[in-house]
């Protein structure tokens, strides 16, 4: 018995030698293309071809092998694509630049084991049947963990980086971001093929891929065509609203000091004044744009509520709250929608918070680390996603952070949001690459649910981005805006994807694990008969 396990096991592990220069070479320039295909950089196209050098390090690499290679490169992507974290932690939680990579460091460090296990499970499959389909399927399947585990961090997976190749992602009404990484993984598989196996691979086989992969790319490509035709088609039985986006570009470092409000508030009162010659319908402000308790305020509230009635117009901005719970007092990072007509104002507070920013994971354990926002308290998790309703608008909020977690916007749309509003402060990340990345995210929360998207950050990008992906209007960054823009509020049912979510990336991920365990299986049982 213990000879068979040591036998297993050996063929599992493999034989562990030192790292390959080239290969650790090849594996590098995986992670520097995976993050040259992300916003801001104009090279999305890098995405398509990023894994080739990463297949070609693992190419007849045992388990271990292939889990190091791609430890590797994730390491070196995520390194490069998250650098900003040390800017905020540097900037706004008061740490020097030393101290502050160590939480880059750590987080890219468990990130990086995903493309690890990507690589390890890919070389251990390599050679099984449809092993072409099946790689994408895994890759995918890991996303969706990333997704999900612990407080979950989908934060720029891979087909994000197609976000304005508008043909590409109409997929994502069906099957979410999900969709184009698979694709993507799939080119990058058949390009790898093509390159390095042409001669040594049964030819047969490859013409069956390559047929396999010109297809789902054609039909992808065909259905986008037929999404966007559609959209064109549709446009005039749709309601036009007319809305504002008002960018204050306050100072993150000031706008939380008493003495700065008077300030903050006359710049909001004067900017949303301006664009009372466009007869909006809508006006939204940022994150925390009105940065006291609203609820109880005295000074600047009764402005607030004048703006509202003076332009006869709905006006959604965000703003820190409270509730008392018997001796304790629990803070909230809220939305508030006011109408003219005096009824009292809708609410709704973030249910999806910020790890170590707005609340600490573990604060028993790690109670020796501050928190990153100057308010007062904790912030507290919302209880409900509801869409805030007013006039002929059904508004689906998503507060900064959220916008990256498609299953909020989708349970928006599920309540009856006929608008998603995504208020931002980006603020944080200064002049970085995030605010790049994180507006190419939002768009596919437009495409998946069908549904325009309004985008107010404190100091940019604020956007209006129409269901299709398209974006509209985009300001720039660290500018004071009114940007404005007509927009399509639709009449359309749910999409496939509003309505069953990730029923595609689970269902790879599902059949992924089943793939893998018979393929364990199968080789314990050579394993016995060997014996």
């Amino acid at each position: 018995m213990s000879s068979n396990s040591n036998y297993n096991l050996h063929g599992i592990i493999g034989k562990q030698p030192a790292l390959s220069a080239s290969k650790v070479f090849f594996a590098l320039l995986s992670g520097a293309m995976l993050t040259a295909s992300f916003p801001p950089s104009k090279l999305s196209f890098l995405a398509w071809f990023a894994l080739v050098p990463l297949l070609k390090a693992i190419d007849n690499e045992s388990f271990f092998g292939a889990f190091k290679y791609g430890f590797i490169a994730g390491a070196v992507h995520y390194l490069t694509l998250l650098y900003w974290i040390v800017v905020v932690l540097e900037r706004y939680g008061s740490l020097n630049a030393i101290v502050s990579l160590g939480p880059l460091i750590l987080l890219c460090l468990y990130l990086a084991l995903y493309p690890a296990f990507f690589s390890a499970l890919t070389t251990y499959l390599t050679g099984s049947r449809f092993f072409l389909l099946f790689m994408p399927g895994i890759w995918v399947g890991l996303e969706y963990v990333r997704a999900k585990l612990l407080t979950g961090f989908p934060w720029c997976l891979l087909g994000y980086t197609q976000y304005d190749h508008l043909h590409f992602i109409q997929v994502a009404d069906l099957c979410g971001v999900y969709g184009v990484s698979f694709l993507i993984v799939l080119l990058n598989g058949l390009v790898y093929h093509l390159f390095f196996h042409l001669y040594n691979k049964n030819r047969r086989l490859l013409k069956w891929e390559v047929l396999i992969t010109a297809l789902l790319v054609s039909a992808t490509l065909a259905y986008g065509h037929f999404r966007l035709s559609a959209d064109k088609r549709e446009k005039e039985v749709r309601r036009q609203v007319n809305a504002v986006v008002i960018q204050g570009n306050i100072d993150q470092s000031l706008k939380w000091e008493t003495s700065y409000q008077a300030k903050t508030m006359e710049t909001y009162q004067r900017l949303t004044r301006a664009a009372f010659d466009f007869n909006p319908e809508l006006i939204v402000w940022p994150e925390t744009s009105v940065p006291f308790f609203f609820q109880d305020d005295v000074n600047f509230s009764p402005k607030i509520y004048l703006l509202s009635r003076e332009s006869d117009t709905l006006l959604v901005f965000g703003s820190p709250a409270y509730k008392k719970h018997y001796e304790k007092t629990k803070y909230y990072n809220r939305a508030y929608l006011i109408t003219p007509d005096n009824t009292p104002p809708q609410y709704y507070d973030k249910v999806r918070l910020v790890p170590f920013g707005e609340y600490i994971p573990l604060k028993k354990y790690l109670f020796f680390i501050n928190r990153l926002v100057p308010a007062a308290g904790d912030f507290e998790q919302g209880n409900r996603v509801a869409p805030l309703k007013g006039k002929h608008l059904s508004m689906g909020v998503l507060i900064c952070f959220e916008a990256i977690f498609p299953d909020l916007a989708r349970a928006h749309a599920m309540a009856g949001a006929n608008l998603l509003v995504n208020l931002t402060n980006d603020a944080w990340f200064g002049s970085t690459s995030a605010p790049y990345q994180h507006l190419s995210m939002t768009v596919f929360r437009a495409v998946e649910n069908r549904l325009p998207l309004i985008r107010a950050a404190n100091t940019g990008f604020s956007a209006f981005i129409r269901p299709q992906g398209e974006i509209i209007a985009l300001s720039t960054l660290f500018n004071e805006k009114t940007l404005k823009a007509s927009i399509d509020i639709p009449n359309a049912p749910l999409t496939f994807y509003a309505r069953f979510g990730d029923l595609f990336a689970f269902s790879l991920l599902a059949i992924s694990l089943i793939k893998v365990l018979l393929f364990l299986w199968n080789r314990w049982i050579a394993g016995r008969i060997d014996d």
